[in-house]
């Protein structure tokens, strides 16, 4: 889908339908263009992730420009706009829960086949959504604040934007390779953000950034395991992975998503020297399970040898998280 006059594409991964209406994982990718108007959601909780170019998010009192691997949160009520700002192409990654807050891109966008985005489309979305104020309001959770002033640019720093908060319902921003690293045998896990933070009345996800190689130990992940009660996405960004759903193998590439239904038995192998996704889920995922059952890490990157599996962490880990492991 794209949207009018923004030179942006819009791409469903995961959807309201897939997830019982916990969260939706989109792509949102496109040129230098006019950003959308300031607005909040009264329910919905937004996440805005750059893969590639650069994207200026807005959230709060501040707004600072997003590279590849960097991450902002946007819990409800908090005022907040995206765009993206370079010539040539720019993707992100954008998660939403409820998942029912993408209907409004069904609403606002148009179907679009082509290769990236029309970057010479000079539609006007202004009178389709100026005409239907109310009902985008009301049904779609999008309230506009035409009068809201943005804050000046100002820059990541590991300082500011190197950790995760401690309270939930907080926005904040994230440094790409930042924040709490934790590895279980020779697979490692950066979250982004976690239940302690999203854990509300409308939101409870997470997400994180999954990175190994098919030269170190991955036994806990290679067999079959299942988390009983929770939705996942996983989106392939470097390298690829052998993602086995209920004894079906289906390798999943850069670029490519998969979808991991609650209850489904699911086994990753990692394919390559290095391989990174990014994972969702809709309660704790695998960024809870690697963190409790391998613990913290001190490195910044994938290390050269594995971490020796603690069998009995594990095995309080998988009932603490409803995870099914076979043996």
């Amino acid at each position: 889908m794209m949207i009018p006059g923004h030179k942006v594409t819009v791409r469903l991964l995961a959807s309201a339908k897939e997830t019982s209406g916990l969260l939706s994982v989109f792509g949102y990718d496109g040129a230098l263009g006019d950003p959308p108007g300031f607005h909040y959601h009264n329910l919905a909780h937004d996440v805005f992730m750059c893969t590639r170019g650069h994207v200026k998010v807005w959230a709060g009192n501040r707004c600072k420009i997003l590279g590849p691997g960097d991450f902002c949160y946007v819990p409800p009520k908090v005022v907040h706009r995206p765009q993206l700002i370079d010539d040539g192409t720019n993707e992100s990654i954008g998660v939403v829960t409820p998942g029912q807050w993408v209907d409004f891109f069904r609403l606002i966008c148009k179907k679009y086949d082509g290769v990236f985005a029309d970057e010479f489309d000079t539609s006007d979305i202004g009178e389709l959504v100026g005409s239907r104020i109310t009902e985008i309001k009301e049904k779609y959770d999008v309230v506009f604040q035409p009068g809201f002033q943005g804050a000046e640019v100002s820059d990541l720093t590991k300082e500011e934007d190197s950790k995760l908060p401690d309270e939930p319902g907080k926005e904040y921003y994230l440094k790409a390779n930042t924040g709490p690293c934790h590895l279980l045998e020779g697979v490692l896990s950066r979250p982004f953000i976690t239940t302690k933070q999203t854990q509300s009345p409308t939101g409870n996800f997470a997400a994180t950034a999954i990175e190994s190689s098919n030269r170190l130990a991955n036994s806990v992940l290679s067999r079959p395991f299942a988390f009983m009660k929770v939705h996942q996405v996983y989106h392939v960004l470097d390298g690829a992975i052998n993602v086995t759903l209920d004894g079906s193998a289906n390798v999943i590439r850069a670029g490519e998503t998969a979808f991991v239904p609650a209850g489904t038995a699911i086994s990753i192998e990692f394919l390559d020297r290095y391989n990174r996704f990014w994972a969702y889920s809709s309660g704790d995922g695998l960024e809870s399970l690697i963190a409790d059952a391998g613990g913290k890490f001190e490195g910044t990157l994938v290390p050269d040898k594995s971490r020796p599996l603690d069998k009995e962490a594990l095995k309080n880990a998988a009932e603490k998280h409803d995870v099914k492991i076979s043996s």
